[in-house]
């Protein structure tokens, strides 16, 4: 098959396109034929050496769609549509930069029935099931709340507001820049807020109780100021590092958090695992609002499977405007 590697750390010039051996399931995993895949900052650190070293070859990726080429229990059957997402891609196993990957069973979505093309249905696992798994449990059946989404121009962050936005929920989004909140504002934000660093205050001037939720993406460089939003009972999740490194100095309890709110992480390697199982993940539903137009859209540019060094590229200039994938 032939797949993406990394022998050493560096730009997007040690992305080497190579024909390596498949690798036939075991009892609990699958086979897939991927069809496209979308492009994430995650795979970005990990080719520059940011998560860890490289050791040996590897092959990066954390999501794919596709259709199964081999399933031993007969669960999926051979050609059906399915999503895979993390379950060890790029760290433990090899990624989803091939046109085939093995994966674990229990990070396979079924998709049958969807009417989506690949393309758009790549861009939607990693970002939407990261942000269902920060928030679903706080917004899925409540709606009516304020959510401000912090780092909302971030792939991550466009899905937070349509997600959030199809839940029936008052969505305030943040970005740096002034040129940005027009995007906001398509995508379904009902205020868009530019972002100084300290913003907490023009939050409550738009939501003067306080809001529900906040979906942090920026992280540690504004989660504070992001506290400060929070009406009583509400809660925050960091699920971002687009500030810098995730560490908080003399956070204190009683100044920096307010009363009665509460502050977590949310990682996308717990997807799949016995604590946040994908049988009841929402992707099929997502995919079907966005082929209705409920949901729009944040595919913003389709490569081909000979330009992921370009793409690459594209990813570190910040200049993407949404989610990049690759078609295979």
């Amino acid at each position: 098959m032939k797949a993406y590697v990394i022998e050493q750390s560096g730009g997007p010039e040690v992305l080497q396109l190579r024909d390596i051996p498949s690798i036939p399931p075991s009892a609990d995993e699958v086979r897939i034929r991927v069809r496209a895949f979308g492009l994430n900052r995650a795979e970005v650190y990990r080719r520059a050496g940011k998560m860890g070293p490289i050791v040996g070859q590897v092959v990066p990726g954390i999501e794919a769609v596709g259709e199964i080429i081999e399933d031993v229990s007969g669960i999926f059957r051979v050609g059906q549509r399915v999503a895979t997402v993390m379950g060890g891609l790029q760290f433990s196993r090899n990624g989803s930069y091939a046109d085939e990957v093995t994966v674990l069973r229990s990070n396979v979505i079924n998709l049958d029935g969807t009417t989506l093309s690949w393309e758009e249905l790549a861009a939607l696992p990693e970002s939407y099931l990261t942000v269902w798994g920060a928030l679903g449990r706080l917004i899925d059946a409540v709606p009516g709340q304020t959510v401000l989404i912090r780092g909302a121009t971030s792939s991550v962050g466009q899905a937070g507001v349509t997600y959030a936005k199809a839940r029936g929920q008052h969505v305030i989004a943040t970005t740096r820049s002034a040129e940005n909140a027009a995007r906001l504002t398509a995508i379904g934000a009902d205020v868009v807020i530019i972002d100084t660093g300290e913003i907490a205050e023009q939050v409550k001037a738009a939501a003067p109780e306080g809001v529900d939720v906040v979906l942090e993406v920026v992280g540690a460089a504004t989660v504070r100021d992001s506290l400060k939003a929070l009406k009583p009972f509400g809660a925050a999740v960091v699920i971002g590092l687009l500030g810098g490194a995730p560490s908080l100095d003399s956070l204190h309890l009683m100044n920096d958090l307010p009363n009665a709110t509460s502050l977590a992480f949310f990682g996308s390697g717990l997807l799949g695992t016995s604590a946040l199982p994908l049988a009841g993940a929402p992707l099929k539903w997502i995919a079907d609002n966005v082929a209705s137009g409920v949901i729009p859209s944040l595919r913003v540019q389709t490569f081909d499977f000979g330009d992921v060094r370009r793409a690459h590229s594209l990813i570190e200039s910040d200049r993407a405007l949404g989610k990049l994938v690759v078609r295979i």
